[in-house]
């Protein structure tokens, strides 16, 4: 409890930093065009330099968990998308078909679809930086159709996840020093919280990427807003991972008491629809912060009715 206490009021403490949309420490690296192409060209052998080469197209009124966490653009003859996750979540596939969508629509404005000649696209390419702890593969690949009902379909969304936690990808790091000073970072904290409170884990991170020329500049530049930031998420995963796994206990040792399952599941279902009112998110972003399914949470209703 003491713990949590000394997490909540260092949010508190940041507060004033925050803009309108929170960004993501990862958003704000690269925010830029420089940093996009450096990642870019490390995840596709490529050597674009020039940054006019580049248009940035993320939509700006779509945002998940109240933090604006994707990064869309189009570069050569890719629509690319980016997107930063710090637990893993099933339902990547569907938000990028989602959100591709969208991003055809702005792309091509009031294009008359019923011509008689092929309308020509930039090519779609979905990919997602995971430092997550749950999954430890250095790469693997999310499909649309693992969500099907039924076998088969007409569409399908590809998303290609490379773990970024240090240590794991380390040509693809070596490549883009950008990613690589972050996941530096990302590592500094989960050390210093072994024997520190969250604000001075983060805080005491930041120092040390700078006196070791870790991306020296942008902490140097926007500490206090990093800082914010890094508390901001961990304090939020936290929390919800707290959430959850006192509730799972709580259920496990009622419904063993009672010989029943009623009690997990009815655990299951206070503990989402208490993080969805909280948090003020959508039942999918619940039940993934929560690492569970919204099938879990559907049949845990169904069971109670």
């Amino acid at each position: 409890m003491e713990t949590k206490n000394v997490m909540m009021q260092a949010e508190k403490e940041y507060t004033p930093v925050y803009r309108t949309y929170k960004d993501r420490v990862f958003r704000m690296l690269f925010q830029e065009k420089k940093q996009l192409l450096e990642l870019y060209n490390a995840l596709n052998g490529t050597e674009y330099t020039d940054e006019e080469n580049l248009t940035v197209s993320t939509l700006e009124n779509v945002i998940y968990m109240k933090m604006k966490n994707d990064i869309s653009f189009v570069v050569g003859c890719d629509m690319c998308l980016y997107e930063h996750q710090s637990s893993y979540c099933p339902n990547m596939p569907l938000r990028g078909l989602l959100y591709f969508a969208d991003l055809y629509k702005k792309y091509l404005g009031d294009a008359e679809l019923s011509v008689n000649r092929r309308i020509m696209l930039p090519t779609p390419r979905y990919v997602v930086f995971y430092n997550g702890l749950e999954r430890q593969e250095e790469e693997f690949t999310q499909y649309l159709s693992e969500s099907f009902t039924d076998i088969g379909g007409c569409i399908e969304v590809t998303v290609r996840t490379y773990n970024i936690n240090y240590g794991h990808n380390r040509k693809l790091l070596e490549k883009c020093p950008t990613l690589n000073g972050y996941s530096q970072f990302v590592a500094m904290i989960r050390k210093n919280l072994e024997t520190m409170s969250l604000a001075k884990a983060v805080d005491s991170a930041v120092t040390e990427c700078i006196s070791r020329n870790i991306l020296r500049d942008f902490f140097m530049n926007q500490r206090n807003e990093v800082v914010a930031m890094s508390i901001y998420e961990y304090n939020e995963e936290y929390a919800m991972r707290v959430t959850y796994e006192d509730g799972e206990n709580a259920g496990y040792e009622r419904g063993k008491a009672e010989g029943k399952a009623e009690g997990r599941e009815q655990t299951l279902i206070h503990n989402i629809e208490a993080v969805m009112k909280n948090f003020d998110i959508s039942l999918e972003r619940a039940c993934a912060g929560l690492d569970v399914s919204v099938e879990e949470y559907q049949r845990a209703k169904e069971q109670m009715n």
